[in-house]
């Protein structure tokens, strides 16, 4: 069965400064997150100073069905070789929102890193939603990491013994 009859079909609107680019698509076979892309102006990159963070555009308005989100997710590469990566990873589209999908980037590295039209920024993945009802209760069942927090399990590679 092919992976796009089991697919939900996502209505997209493309706002004028995202024409003439390409829809986000899944760079490979097994890729989990479609390709976003800068729907930047032409002639205006932007370029975000060290530690600078900018909502980069898409040109994209998206129709998820309910009951599901997308969530935008850094593109390792950029992360890597120039340290860019998105603030709120994993940023949340609502299936109920129909603005503009924006990325909200962040440079991280200690040079300027410029961004040009059509320039792929982040991934999208598309995901099902679990929504759950909280129940107040007066105390909570015992498990073998009780309270510990931050770090409780280890930090260099090596469980601690309890």
């Amino acid at each position: 069965m092919s992976a796009s009859a089991v697919s939900p079909r996502v209505p997209v609107l493309v706002l004028p400064h995202g024409e003439g680019l390409p829809l986000p698509d899944y760079a490979t076979e097994g890729s989990a997150g479609l390709d976003l892309i800068a729907a930047l102006p032409e002639d205006a990159p932007l370029t975000l100073a060290p530690l600078a963070r900018a909502a980069v555009p898409t040109g994209l308005c998206l129709a998820l069905p309910e009951g599901y989100e997308a969530q935008v997710r850094p593109r390792s590469g950029l992360a890597l070789k120039q340290g860019l990566t998105v603030l709120n990873a994993p940023g949340t589209v609502d299936s109920d929102y129909r603005g503009e999908v924006k990325v909200l980037l962040i440079n991280l590295s200690d040079a300027p890193v410029v961004l040009e039209r059509g320039q792929r920024i982040a991934q999208m993945v598309v995901a099902p939603v679990t929504r759950i009802k909280l129940v107040e209760t007066g105390n909570l069942n015992e498990t073998t990491r009780g309270s510990g927090g931050f770090g409780s399990t280890g930090l260099d590679g090596r469980q601690i013994s309890r």
